[in-house]
């Protein structure tokens, strides 16, 4: 059985679903939710945004607040706890790279609504790399 399971968020409605699932299917398992600020854009907004703070530590962790919050908020109606993590730059990069430390990974189907081609050019299908590439058995929850 799963006593390690990644859920990586953003704010979508998919990802919030992933985690309902998580915490439902899993409930002895520690469950660890990651958010990854930095994505690539076609104008650089967000990367740029935080290449430019002086703390780059505590912008990220300003940024992934709000996915948290939401987070901690579905954990507690479960009656759940969940761990945090910040990581910063490409979303299924930072996945894959911290895989190897969990069972499973659970993730919604489809990120925040970014539907701008150039966006898909740059950032990918998260859930479908992560799916191809992980090392451990992953879940996509629609």
């Amino acid at each position: 059985m799963a006593s390690q399971i990644l859920v990586p968020m953003d704010d979508s409605e998919h990802a919030g679903q992933a985690l309902e699932y998580a915490l439902d299917n899993f409930p002895d398992a520690d469950v660890s939710v990651l958010h990854v600020v930095g994505v690539p854009s076609p104008m650089m907004g967000e990367a740029m945004g935080l290449a430019l703070a002086d703390n780059l530590e505590e912008a990220a962790a300003e940024r992934a607040d709000p996915v948290f919050e939401r987070a901690r908020e579905i954990a507690t109606d479960r009656d759940r706890e969940i761990n945090t993590m910040v990581g910063i730059g490409h979303p299924a990069r930072n996945i894959i790279d911290r895989a190897e430390n969990y069972d499973t990974i659970v993730l919604g189907a489809h990120g925040a609504d970014r539907s701008r081609a150039m966006h898909r050019f740059l950032v990918g299908n998260v859930a479908g790399t992560v799916s191809k590439r992980a090392p451990i058995p992953v879940v996509i929850v629609r």
